[in-house]
């Protein structure tokens, strides 16, 4: 009797994890997995367009896109930030654009230890480094809240940086299982 309980049981979970989306990845559609993605980010219309060119429905495919991805721009934005360092005469400015150059660059660091516990197959640790990544880079844009303002293409790069981030922490968390 407690048997087949708890095979009722099971048969109802399974269910409602396949119902609610918990299909295994290979089993859909690449639009059923740029939607289950995409709508757990904080940027779902980017995390569209980003997913629809990269050209692979593997979870660890586009977790290698998104982390490359990732890199580049922010390697795009600490040259920015170390360019506007260099050229910068108002002295607040200056030393915040120096400090975002240090933020990016070890949100480079970040990235790069995460494609390696993507190699590795440490999903928790690609969650963990894309978070710190976005912490890097929140921290840059935070120094902008107060005057003087950023006239630069700094905060908006910071932004996709952030979405990027976001997509990769889904990725990892389907990839553990947890979303």
């Amino acid at each position: 009797m407690a048997s087949s309980s708890f095979l009722a049981v099971f048969r109802i979970v399974l269910l409602v994890l396949f119902f609610n989306g918990m299909a295994p990845m290979h089993a859909a559609s690449q639009d059923d997995i740029v939607s289950t993605i995409c709508k757990k980010t904080r940027n779902p219309s980017f995390c569209f367009n980003v997913l629809k060119s990269a050209g692979t429905t593997d979870l660890k495919g586009l977790a290698t896109f998104t982390l490359n991805l990732a890199h580049d721009k922010v390697a795009q934005t600490r040259a920015l930030a170390l360019s506007l360092a260099s050229k910068e005469t108002d002295p607040k400015l200056k030393e915040r654009y120096a400090t975002c150059a240090e933020q990016y660059d070890d949100a480079a660091d970040d990235i790069e230890d995460g494609k390696n516990d993507l190699g590795e197959g440490d999903y928790n640790g690609v969650n963990i480094k894309a978070s710190a990544a976005m912490t890097e880079v929140g921290d840059c844009l935070d120094s902008f809240t107060q005057p003087p303002k950023d006239p630069s293409a700094l905060s908006g790069n910071g932004k996709t940086v952030e979405d990027i981030c976001s997509i990769i922490l889904v990725i990892a968390n389907l990839l553990l299982g947890r979303a």
